[in-house]
């Protein structure tokens, strides 16, 4: 590996030699300078790694220096020497982008830190959470392999989200590729977990069950409403908790976090079925013979969750909630816009919901494979679309508003999105919905045990679409695949971000509370 090379300016050069003998033995390059120009004159010849700039020079004075050295290279990083502490030399360097201050006489040591911190940082910081992660390897492992409950489960999940997050930027490839397969070891332990618990959870069989799409609502929002209250429910599509742990820091400049929670979301983990769950606070056989105008089934016309304010309002009827209710449901950027125009007179109401259609928003025109697939191959490429989607939409407009008002917030999702990898075969007649996580419809034909198979849909509250009707899911980051044109099939969606099946990414939901700083 090349030596790291430093540029070191100063007009008493000569009594930093030692400064310099020291820097050498610990394997840095140092070529040294007394005065502004001829510093300027090296940079253009040669190429460094970092400068060492004495703000008090005679002739180019060192905030002179820099001026120079950030019109020639901007992103070359440059650290100020001087004897000065007064403040206005300290603003004047810091105001020019200065990588590091240091107050004269500097110690060797100073030296190193300096350029540590400015130039091996990544490289420190990459080492030592590897480290980290290594030490905590082996009781993730022990975790996974033992008897988890629900609550186990999301302690699980956001360990290895932090560490996914942790190593993202990590330079060895190595251990991202270890944790990757542990994530997956986790994922097809939790799914043969939720087929053993599953039918349980949703008949009501067992008191230890986690909140689910269909009482998260009646548990977590209602009792903050109230003829008092101003309280916002943003329900963002399609969010994943790591999704949700980028945009953290984002949100805590406004927001306090009074919760960072996670819920379940019920099969399948799309719209059509968590969402109205959420709304209605009902399972979707349930809404189906209660509220049949308000459902859709799979093989009808119309949008199938076009009825969520409806089901919301019955809800809140049924628990005997008499409040001001707006409902918004932001499918574009025009009517996200609207939306921020009209904010000032949501703040009349007790509950206000926005449903913000993240994966819309960012293909604009329901074209969400083809922009995923190009601008986000991979899990950080993802996180990071998401994060600068969300600076640059309307809706961190609506959140400072919010913030501005004081009122509270509960941020959450209908279901998260898994990166699928792995095809599994499936026959099915032309009346069989198109979904690559999970498949309905009459006879289904399949190998069993690649699947997660409900032969009876009302034995998990599911509309039944004709006597033999099943479901199957898929499990992991595994998708559904017709024979017919298999591999061309295969490659146009491996690797893409989809729903509908059993993984830790779709079904533990983030539900955060949010409290205006």
């Amino acid at each position: 590996m090349d030596k790291i090379k430093i540029l070191w300016a100063d007009d008493e050069i000569e009594l930093l030699k030692p400064h310099i003998m020291f820097l050498e033995q610990k394997g840095y390059h140092v070529s040294s300078s007394n005065n502004g120009n001829d510093a300027l004159d090296m940079l253009r010849q040669e190429a460094f790694d970092i400068v060492f700039l004495d703000e008090n020079m005679p002739g180019l004075s060192g905030i002179e220096t820099l001026a120079e050295i950030k019109q020639l290279q901007p992103h070359l990083p440059v650290v100020m020497i001087t004897k000065s502490e007064e403040e206005a030399i300290m603003e004047d360097a810091i105001g020019s982008n200065i990588a590091d201050y240091l107050i004269k006489p500097v110690k060797p040591n100073q030296i190193l830190l300096s350029l540590k911190k400015n130039l091996e940082n990544r490289k420190i910081v990459s080492e030592k959470k590897t480290f980290a992660y290594q030490q905590d390897f082996r009781s993730i492992g022990m975790e996974i392999s033992s008897n988890l409950g629900h609550s186990e489960w999301i302690d699980v999940y956001k360990k290895l989200v932090r560490w996914e997050l942790e190593l993202s930027r990590s330079q060895d490839e190595g251990i991202i590729e270890v944790l990757k397969m542990q994530k997956e070891e986790a994922n097809q332990i939790f799914a043969k977990y939720i087929e053993r618990q599953y039918l349980d959870w949703i008949n009501g069989r067992t008191e230890d069950k986690p909140l689910l799409s269909h009482t998260v609502f009646r548990d977590r929002v209602l009792p903050l409403v109230d003829n008092n209250s101003n309280l916002f429910v943003i329900l963002i599509d399609n969010m994943r908790y790591d999704q949700w742990k980028v945009l953290q820091p984002i949100i805590e400049q406004f927001f306090r976090i009074e919760s960072d929670d996670i819920y379940y979301s019920i099969l399948p983990t799309t719209t059509q079925y968590a969402r109205n769950a959420f709304f209605a606070g009902l399972l979707p056989s349930e809404i189906e013979k209660k509220y049949r105008n308000y459902w859709v089934n799979e093989d009808e016309e119309g949008t199938k969750n076009q009825y969520e304010e409806e089901l919301l309002r019955e809800q809140l009827k049924r628990h005997g909630k008499d409040v001001k209710l707006s409902y918004h449901k932001i499918l574009n950027l025009t009517a996200g816009r609207k939306l921020v125009e009209n904010m000032s007179n949501l703040m009349q109401n007790n509950l206000n919901v926005i449903v913000y259609n993240f994966v819309d928003m960012l293909s604009h025109a329901r074209t969400e494979m083809e922009i995923i697939r190009e601008l986000a191959d991979d899990e950080p490429a993802y996180r990071s679309l998401t994060i600068s989607w969300f600076e640059h939409s309307p809706l961190i407009d609506i959140m400072r508003f919010i913030a501005s008002k004081g009122a509270s917030v509960v941020l959450t999702t209908d279901h998260g999105s898994v990166r699928v990898q792995n095809p599994v075969k499936v026959v099915g007649d032309r009346n069989t919905n198109t979904n690559l996580r999970y498949k309905t419809g009459r006879s289904l034909n399949y190998n069993k045990k690649e699947v997660f198979e409900v032969r009876s849909p009302s034995e998990i509250f599911l509309p039944r679409l004709s006597v033999s009707s099943s479901y199957v899911f898929c499990r992991s980051n595994d998708f559904f695949a017709y024979p017919n044109n298999y591999n061309y099939y295969v490659n146009y969606y491996r690797n893409t971000f989809q729903h509908g099946g059993v993984s830790m990414e779709e079904m533990l939901i983030p539900f955060i509370k949010l409290k205006a700083k």
